[in-house]
C-alpha cells in the first residue's frame, strides 16, 4: 500500500514543527499510551462515536489526524466496502497504521496520505463524514481544520471530533488534573521513554476549548444541529455536526 504525501505548507510553522516531531517520536509507544492516557476507555468512547454516527454501507470517511489508524479501520469496517482516507502529517505515525491496515488486508478500501489537517487535499463535497480523533487540539488552527472538515464532506455530511475535553465536577476535576499535569508526564518517560513529548499532552489540554466552547465554535463554522456529549466524567468529549444539506 502507497502513502501519497501532500507536503504542508508554512503555517505557524514552528508550532507544526514540534508537534510534529512530538508525534514522530512516540509513534512507537503510541497505543500504549493511549490506554494509559484514557484510563483505557478510549475504545470505549470510539465504540460510542460510532453508534450515533450510524455508518451504512458504501459511507466514505476521511479520518484527520489518524495516527495509528484505529478510528479509520473501525469506519472501514462499519461501511463495509466505502472507501477510507487516513490522514496524518507524521510519518510514523503512519507506518504503525499502515501494518495495521495490512494485518486486516483493507489496503484496497484505506488509502493513507501524509497531510496538513489545515489544508486538506481533497475537493469539495467528496465524503459523508470527515472525523477526527484526539487530534484537533494539537493544531496550531482548530477553526481551520473544522472549516476544512465541513468543505470536504458532502451537503448533509457529518463532522465528527473526539477529543480530550475538561472534566467540571469536582472532586474529579481536581483529581484528574493532578493526574495530567503530575503524573502522566512522568509516566510517559517511565513507559515510552519520552517526558518532554508527554508533558506536551497537558500543556495542549490547557489550551483546548471546553464542551461548550467548542460546540459554539462548531457552530460557528456553519455546521448545523451541533451535539455535545461528555463522556467518563467529561475528560473527553464528542461534537457532532451536520453540513446544511440546501437541498431539503
Amino acid at each position: 500500500m502507497n502513502i501519497n504525501t501532500s507536503e504542508p505548507k508554512a503555517h505557524t510553522e514552528e508550532q507544526y514543527d514540534h508537534v510534529q516531531s512530538v508525534f514522530e517520536s512516540i509513534a512507537p509507544k503510541y497505543d500504549i499510551m493511549n490506554d494509559i492516557l484514557s484510563f483505557r476507555r478510549h475504545k470505549a468512547w470510539r465504540k460510542f462515536a460510532m453508534k450515533k454516527m450510524a455508518m451504512k454501507p458504501g459511507d466514505t470517511a476521511v479520518d484527520l489526524c489518524c495516527g495509528t489508524c484505529d478510528w479509520t479501520l473501525s469506519m472501514a469496517e462499519a461501511s463495509g466496502n466505502g472507501k477510507m482516507v487516513g490522514l496524518d502529517f507524521s510519518p510514523n505515525m503512519l507506518k504503525v497504521g499502515e501494518s495495521k491496515v495490512r494485518a486486516k488486508h483493507l489496503e484496497d478500501q484505506i488509502t493513507l496520505v501524509q497531510g496538513n489537517a489545515m489544508e486538506l487535499p481533497f475537493e469539495d463535497n467528496r465524503f459523508d463524514y470527515a472525523t477526527i480523533g484526539f487530534g484537533l487540539r494539537n493544531v496550531p488552527d482548530l477553526e481551520k481544520v473544522l472549516q476544512e472538515m465541513r468543505r470536504v464532506v458532502k451537503p448533509g455530511g457529518m463532522v465528527v471530533c473526539l477529543e480530550l475535553s475538561k472534566p467540571t465536577w469536582q472532586p474529579f476535576k481536581g483529581i484528574y488534573y493532578f493526574y495530567f499535569q503530575k503524573i502522566l508526564p512522568n509516566m510517559g518517560k517511565l513507559f515510552a521513554k519520552r517526558y518532554e513529548q508527554y508533558k506536551w499532552l497537558p500543556d495542549s489540554l490547557a489550551l483546548f476549548p471546553g464542551r461548550e466552547e467548542l460546540a459554539t465554535i462548531f457552530r460557528n463554522v456553519g455546521l448545523q444541529h451541533v451535539e455535545a456529549f461528555p463522556l467518563t466524567g467529561g475528560i473527553a468529549a464528542l461534537h457532532i455536526g451536520i453540513k446544511e444539506n440546501r437541498h431539503v
